[in-house]
C-alpha cells in the first residue's frame, strides 16, 4: 500500500508539470534571430563597430581644415587731471589743471582664422589608413562574438533538445512500468503471480517517476539557461525545441577545410592586425619628412577713444586679409622618430610571427574537430544501431515475461539497457551536430550554412 500511495503522488506531480507545457515551437531560425537582436555580448560588439565607424570617417581623417573664430570687446571709464606746472596763459596767469571725468573707451575685434596642413611626410594617409583597418579588425571581431555566441545558443539549444527527447524516453519507460503493475496485480489476484512481483514493478514505477521529475527539473533549467542567451525573460519556459538534426555533405565539408585559411576569423584578425602594424612603420616615418600647412585670417576691429587734453575724441576701423605658407622640418629631434621606426619594425615582425603562430594552431584545431566530427557521428550511427536491437530485446523479453518465461528483474534489466542506450544515442547525436558546428566556425562557415 505504501509504494501505490508513493507511486500515484509521484504520477500526479508528473501529470501538473508536464501538462503545464504549452507547444510553441522555438525554432533554430528563430532562436538565431532573437540572439542577433537581444544578446548583451552582440550588442557590445555592435557599438564597438559603430564606433570604429566613426573613427574612420573623414571627420577624423585630419584631411579637413580648421577654422576659428575669435572676437574681444572691451569697454574702458576713466577720470583724468592733467596739470601744466610752469605753463602760463597769455595774460601770465598760471595754467589751470585740466579735468575729463568720465572719460568712455571701447573696443572691439573680431577673427576668423584658418589652417590646412597640405603636406606632412604622408603621416596622415597612412593614419587614415589605419583608421580603416582598425574598422575591418572591429568587424572581425564582432564576427567572432557573433560566431561565439551562436555556439554558445546552440550548445543550450540542443542541451534542452536532448533532455526533451530523454524525458520522452523516461515516460515510455514509466509508462511500461505502469503497465506492469497492473499485469502484476491482475497475476497475483487470480493466483499466477506472487506479491514480489507486485511490489517490484511498483519500485520500477517509483524509481521511473523519480526519473521523469528529474528529467523534467533539468529540462527547466536548460530552458532558463536559452533564455539567458536570448536576453529574456527567464521564466518564459513554455516552448519547444526542434529535435530534428541534419548533418551536413561530407565533401561540403572537405571544400570548407580546403578553403579555411582565408575565412577564418581568427587568421583573418591576424592579416588586419599585420597590415596595421604596416600602416604604424609607415606613419612613424612620415616623421623624417618637413610638413607644409597654409594659414588664413580675417580680422575687423573699432576703436572708440575719448577727448584728451589735447586731442578731440576719435573712433577708428579698421579690417584685414592674411595669408600664409609655414614649412615646417624637424631636422633632429634626439632620435626620438629613428627609435620609434625601429620599435613599430620589431612590433611588426612580432606580429608576422604571431600570425604564423595562429595558422599553425588553427590548422591544428580543424584537424583534431574534423576527427572529432567524423568519430562522434560513428558513435552516434551506432548508438542508433544499438537502440534498435535493445529495442528488440525488449520486446521478445516482454513476450518471455508474459508467458513466464523469465522474471520480471530480467524484464527490468532489458528494459534499463533500452532507456540506458536510448539516452546515450540523444547525447551522441547532440555532441556529433556541435563538432560539426565547431568545424564549421574554425573553416569560417558558421554564419554561411542553413541550421
Amino acid at each position: 500500500m505504501k509504494y501505490k500511495n508513493m507511486s500515484a503522488f509521484l504520477l500526479l506531480a508528473i501529470t501538473f508539470t508536464v501538462t503545464s507545457f504549452s507547444q510553441d515551437l522555438l525554432s533554430k531560425e528563430e532562436a538565431i534571430s532573437q540572439m542577433l537582436v537581444n544578446n548583451f555580448g552582440i550588442k557590445i560588439a555592435e557599438n564597438q563597430v559603430e564606433v570604429a565607424d566613426n573613427n574612420q570617417s573623414v571627420l577624423n581623417s585630419g584631411y579637413l581644415p580648421t577654422l576659428t573664430g575669435n572676437a574681444n570687446a572691451q569697454y574702458d571709464r576713466s577720470n583724468e587731471t592733467r596739470e601744466f606746472p610752469g605753463a602760463f596763459n597769455e595774460d601770465g596767469s598760471p595754467r589751470p589743471n585740466t579735468e575729463i571725468e568720465g572719460a568712455e573707451s571701447q573696443s572691439y575685434n573680431a577673427s576668423l582664422n584658418v589652417n590646412y596642413l597640405l603636406f606632412d611626410g604622408l603621416g596622415r594617409f597612412y593614419n587614415y589608413k589605419q583608421l580603416k583597418e582598425t574598422y575591418n579588425l572591429t568587424e572581425l571581431q564582432a564576427r567572432e562574438t557573433i560566431e561565439n555566441t551562436t555556439l554558445q545558443l546552440f550548445s543550450v539549444y540542443f542541451d534542452v533538445a536532448r533532455l526533451t527527447e530523454n524525458l520522452e524516453v523516461f515516460k515510455q519507460a514509466l509508462e511500461i512500468s505502469q503497465k506492469r503493475v497492473t499485469r502484476s496485480q491482475y497475476g497475483f489476484d487470480y493466483g499466477q503471480s506472487t506479491k514480489l512481483e507486485v511490489l517490484q514493478a511498483e519500485v520500477d514505477v517509483v524509481t521511473d517517476s523519480v526519473n521523469v521529475l528529474n528529467a523534467k527539473q533539468q529540462l527547466l533549467n536548460a530552458k532558463r539557461d536559452l533564455n539567458v542567451v536570448l536576453n529574456r525573460e527567464l521564466e518564459t519556459i513554455g516552448f519547444q525545441v526542434d529535435t530534428l538534426v541534419e548533418f551536413e555533405n561530407d565533401l561540403l565539408l572537405e571544400s570548407f577545410v580546403e578553403k579555411a585559411e582565408f575565412n577564418n576569423v581568427t587568421l583573418l584578425q591576424a592579416e588586419s592586425q599585420t597590415r596595421i602594424s604596416d600602416f604604424e612603420i609607415k606613419a612613424n616615418k612620415a616623421l623624417l619628412l618637413p610638413s607644409v600647412g597654409l594659414t588664413g585670417s580675417y580680422g575687423w576691429n573699432r576703436v572708440n577713444s575719448p577727448a584728451s587734453a589735447f586731442f578731440p575724441g576719435s573712433v577708428s576701423r579698421g579690417n584685414n586679409l592674411t595669408v600664409g605658407a609655414n614649412l615646417t622640418w624637424n631636422l633632429f629631434d634626439g632620435g626620438r622618430s629613428i627609435v620609434g621606426i625601429k620599435n613599430a619594425k620589431i612590433l611588426n615582425d612580432s606580429q608576422k610571427l604571431q600570425e604564423q603562430q595562429f595558422e599553425l594552431q588553427v590548422n591544428r584545431d580543424i584537424a583534431n574537430a574534423l576527427g572529432n566530427y567524423r568519430n562522434l557521428l560513428k558513435i552516434y550511427k551506432i548508438q542508433e544501431q544499438n537502440v534498435e536491437t535493445n529495442q528488440n530485446n525488449l520486446e521478445r523479453s516482454r513476450e518471455r515475461l508474459n508467458l513466464g518465461q523469465i522474471s520480471s528483474i530480467e524484464f527490468r534489466q532489458a528494459q534499463i539497457n533500452l532507456i540506458n542506450v536510448q539516452t546515450n544515442k540523444n547525447l551522441a547525436k547532440y555532441d556529433a551536430k556541435l563538432a560539426e558546428l565547431e568545424l564549421l566556425r574554425l573553416t569560417g562557415q558558421l554564419l554561411n550554412v542553413e541550421f
